[in-house]
């Protein structure tokens, strides 16, 4: 099958073609630039393999949770395309497909804990299980300060990913180190790894039609006044 797919989600843009199981992806820190830059990268993927859109199966999109503006861009991205091509969409957790970028083999593990630094002194989380190429969710995604975020169960052995561990000096990762065997605070979500986790969820029977995908914000107010913004970081203080 081939599918296109967009993560928009995080300051990190990337766009990804898998033609067949084979991923191709543009990827860059590029803040403030993903409207710019995301179709354009498509129309190169799409060039470069000699496809074009009509031989599109799906589109996939990183659903959230991360920046209100850049989940609505991914949103409207996969939308507009779908609605174009008569195609279906396939959603997938910006969480999940950040999950995918832990090194199990190295470590021997695989139960990840994503967190991604979601500003105002909190972070996004969830805790999943790579199996079989998969992001299998052991955990709901949840907003919280790093002080409060729960990894399940007691046990140690879990992997660490995502800018989450960096928030907030570090609080996460000196809070939660004795569980982890590994933690990389670098991480960001790719489309690439959108694409394998949609390219599964395609043949499971995932996909929906553009108009039924929902965005994942976490958080009751996506669009805080700077007032607002600046009186939440003193409660937290």
């Amino acid at each position: 099958m081939n599918l296109l797919a967009f993560e928009t989600s995080t300051e990190a843009l990337s766009v990804a073609l898998s033609i067949d199981g084979e991923v191709r992806e543009r990827f860059e820190i590029a803040p403030r630039r993903h409207a710019e830059l995301a179709l354009p990268w498509a129309e190169e993927l799409l060039a470069d393999a000699g496809l074009k859109r009509a031989q599109l199966d799906a589109i996939a999109v990183g659903r959230g949770p991360g920046a209100f503006t850049g989940v609505r861009l991914g949103i409207a991205l996969a939308q507009g395309i779908a609605l174009a091509l008569d195609r279906p969409v396939v959603a997938i957790s910006t969480l999940a497909a950040l999950a995918m970028r832990a090194d199990a083999h190295a470590t021997g593990a695989s139960r990840v804990f994503a967190a991604i630094d979601a500003r105002m002194g909190e972070v996004y989380s969830a805790a999943f299980e790579l199996r079989d190429g998969d992001a299998r969710a052991l955990s709901d995604e949840r907003v919280s300060a790093p002080g409060d975020v729960v990894v399940p169960g007691e046990a140690g052995g879990w992997i660490g990913v995502g800018t989450g561990f960096a928030a907030t000096e570090h609080a996460l990762s000196e809070r939660l180190a004795s569980r982890f065997v590994s933690i990389d605070a670098t991480q960001l979500p790719h489309a690439a790894d959108v694409a394998r986790l949609a390219a599964m969820a395609f043949a499971r029977g995932d996909a929906v039609a553009a108009e039924r995908i929902e965005p994942a914000y976490l958080r009751n107010n996506v669009a805080l006044t700077l007032k607002e913004q600046q009186a939440l970081r003193e409660s937290k203080r």
